[in-house]
């Protein structure tokens, strides 16, 4: 049995619009590509711009009176009863130079709860696919969280916010006490949609980042949960629909990992 996505129209289209909008980064890839900063470290180029329009307009030519929330220009209320959240380009500091680690992720939330979730890496070929109540699908195989119950037997993933301050002093310290827990290592690939797909995949036993927006973390959170994982604010909360930190684990390892990235929890965010 694989996931059909002809079978939900959400996804299906989920997965032609990710495949689209790969094939367009990947044509700046190839062909160059100008990157500008919206602020300290923070990268845009038209490549972003450019595959979030053809999502965007695929969205609404078959979906008119849905909502869209994505990072190039589009702003809708969370609580929006159709939502489609939108990262283009996750990855772009990895686009800007050469690394083939960046995805497309796309997903669609129904009153709020998320219901498709795609994230595409058009330079590996790689699709993870998620529907509710249907699993977490990484190129045609059904995947789950690792069975790991000690620290002692995972890699952890870790993302830094473009803060070069206070956040990063957090994570960094986070990451000293998750070490201590004699974890087989960090990893930090600077993707956070393929981060969260790593959980559900099984390749990392937990995964946080002390700021994320919606589209970063929109459609892993969900492949994460098929999955079989666990997926709340670093404070243990339910993932809001706005900049927050995410922690994402097997669910064996949530409490463990909450007692870490929780006391070093940037006090305003």
């Amino acid at each position: 049995m694989t996931l059909d996505p002809k079978q939900i129209p959400e996804l299906d289209l989920a997965l032609t619009a990710a495949h689209a909008a790969g094939d367009i980064l990947m044509r700046y890839s190839r062909e160059g590509v100008s990157i500008r900063e919206k602020a300290a470290s923070d990268l845009v180029s038209d490549a972003d711009v450019d595959a979030e329009r053809a999502i965007v307009d695929m969205i609404k030519g078959r979906f008119p009176d849905h909502s869209i929330l994505a990072e190039e220009g589009y702003a809708t209320q969370g609580e929006a009863e159709h939502l489609w959240i939108v990262d283009p380009l996750d990855g772009t500091t990895n686009f800007a130079h050469g690394i083939p680690h960046f995805a497309v992720s796309i997903a669609y939330y129904h009153q709020g709860v998320p219901q498709v979730g795609v994230v595409w890496n058009p330079a590996r070929e790689d699709c993870f696919m998620a529907a509710r109540g249907h699993g977490a699908w990484h190129n045609g195989v059904r995947k789950t969280v690792s069975p790991a119950k000690q620290m002692s037997e995972v890699l952890v993933g870790v993302g830094f916010y473009y803060d070069r301050g206070r956040s990063m002093e957090a994570t960094l310290a986070a990451i000293g006490d998750i070490f201590r827990q004699q974890i087989r290592g960090i990893r930090r690939w600077g993707t956070a949609a393929l981060d969260l797909c790593h959980v559900g995949s099984g390749l990392y036993g937990a995964f946080f980042e002390y700021q994320l927006a919606p589209w970063d973390f929109g459609a892993g959170r969900l492949f994460v949960e098929e999955a079989g994982g666990r997926v709340t604010t670093a404070r243990g909360n339910a993932l809001p629909f706005e900049k927050t930190s995410v922690l994402a684990t097997n669910g064996h390892l949530h409490e463990t990992m909450l007692s870490i990235v929780g006391s070093h929890h940037p006090a305003d965010e």
